[in-house]
């Protein structure tokens, strides 16, 4: 890829495609992860001479603008890590209202802009509003690896149209989870948590021949526990991914670890009540939520002495307290491993584990894009990525 030396961007108006999709509660940035990780390519930029257009989306709005997801809470905090004044400008990114304000920016000056999907040919990568978008800068520069696996006007369509780089945060996503791939080190240990089987499939499947041991916890584990006849009471999991988890169990049983105890509840609920059992004996009307105590034992020993780990999805339900500890304690064991492990962690509840552990700068790498990350290890081509190249 093309990176930001390969750009003259003094007195230059620089698009910068951030990925600003973050956590909102009642106006206020709940976790502000990802605008920290666009720091390093727009302070880059700055000191380089250039003015900065900043393009985001937020959430799913459907069909046009909506008040919910406006990008407007984020300029305080955007201003804050900056160290300077950050413009709003509020009216669709396409417009013409859009293209007068921005053409007023001086050197050194930032405007993030309106939500991008609140444009309804964003996602459709539709030409016309490429077009207008190219004209709100003389350069263009990608740095939403979050959004790279989306094949968007904003996102790999306007590249076509300006001189453009990679930003630092998509070099340094790629080249971090392109060791997960190529050459890495062993022992190899991959966590993979989260609800479904089918959601991760094509990342288990590509990465197992690679790894030496998978390690499967949160609700896709009931899946496998019930493929192999394993009583698993209410917990969810997918019938019609059954067959193929036999088959994985079969092809690379040695290398897969199963929970062997969960914390099993009477309901979907913070208040439950619960109990340890066997996971292949969970009593009709309970379910499981978190891994056993049991199990976050034998998968803290299966960290010990791994070169690379990578981890994606919670081993629980990590949104409740009570059922986030198998999670937590996969967070501790990750960022304890050291320096010569080579450790990656993606996914948001992941991320988060790691965050509020207060060990993420233990970790090599935190991710910031959830199904960007997973598509890279996919083996697929991620159109932004491949439209920098």
């Amino acid at each position: 890829m093309q990176n930001l030396d390969a750009l003259n961007v003094s007195g230059k108006r620089v698009l910068v495609r951030v990925d600003y999709n973050v956590p909102i509660k009642d106006g206020v940035i709940q976790d502000d992860t990802r605008i920290q990780a666009s720091l390093p390519t727009l302070n880059k930029l700055l000191q380089g001479g250039a003015s900065l257009v900043l393009l985001s989306h937020l959430g799913r709005p459907k069909g046009g603008p909506d008040p919910k997801y406006s990008l407007a809470p984020l300029v305080e905090t955007l201003g804050r890590a900056l160290g300077k004044p950050v413009e709003f400008i509020g009216s669709l990114p396409g417009s013409g209202e859009t293209l007068t304000a921005v053409q007023q920016l001086k050197p050194g000056e930032v405007a993030l802009l309106e939500n991008v999907r609140f444009e309804p040919g964003e996602e459709k990568n539709d030409p016309a509003l490429i077009e207008k978008l190219a004209k709100l800068g003389d350069a263009f520069v990608l740095d939403a690896f979050g959004s790279a696996h989306r094949a968007h006007a904003s996102v790999s369509g306007v590249a076509g149209r300006l001189p453009h780089a990679a930003g630092t945060l998509l070099q340094t996503e790629v080249d971090a989870l392109d060791r997960l791939i190529n050459n890495p080190a062993h022992p190899y240990v991959v966590i993979i948590g989260g609800a479904k089987v089918s959601d991760k499939l094509k990342v288990i499947e590509n990465l197992l021949p690679k790894v030496d041991r998978l390690l499967i916890g949160g609700g896709m584990a009931y899946t496998f526990i019930k493929s192999r006849g394993g009583t698993i009471g209410e917990s969810i999991h997918e019938d019609d991914q059954l067959d193929l988890a036999r088959r994985l169990l079969t092809e690379y049983g040695e290398k897969i670890m199963l929970p062997m105890d969960v914390i099993a509840a009477d309901a979907f609920s913070e208040d439950a009540n619960t109990q340890i059992v066997p996971s292949g004996e969970i009593p009709d009307g309970w379910q499981g939520l978190d891994a056993g105590p049991e199990t976050v034992k034998a998968y803290t020993a299966a960290l010990q002495g791994a070169k690379t780990v990578f981890w994606n999805g919670p081993l629980g339900v990590f949104e409740f307290a009570k059922f986030a500890g198998g999670t937590n304690a996969v967070a501790a064991a990750v960022a304890g491993l050291g320096k010569d492990t080579y450790s990656v962690v993606g996914g948001g509840d992941s991320v988060s584990a790691i965050n509020k552990s207060g060990q993420a700068s233990k970790v090599s790498h935190v991710s910031t894009g959830g199904g960007a990350s997973l598509e890279l290890l996919e083996g697929k081509t991620l159109p932004g990525v491949e439209a920098m190249q």
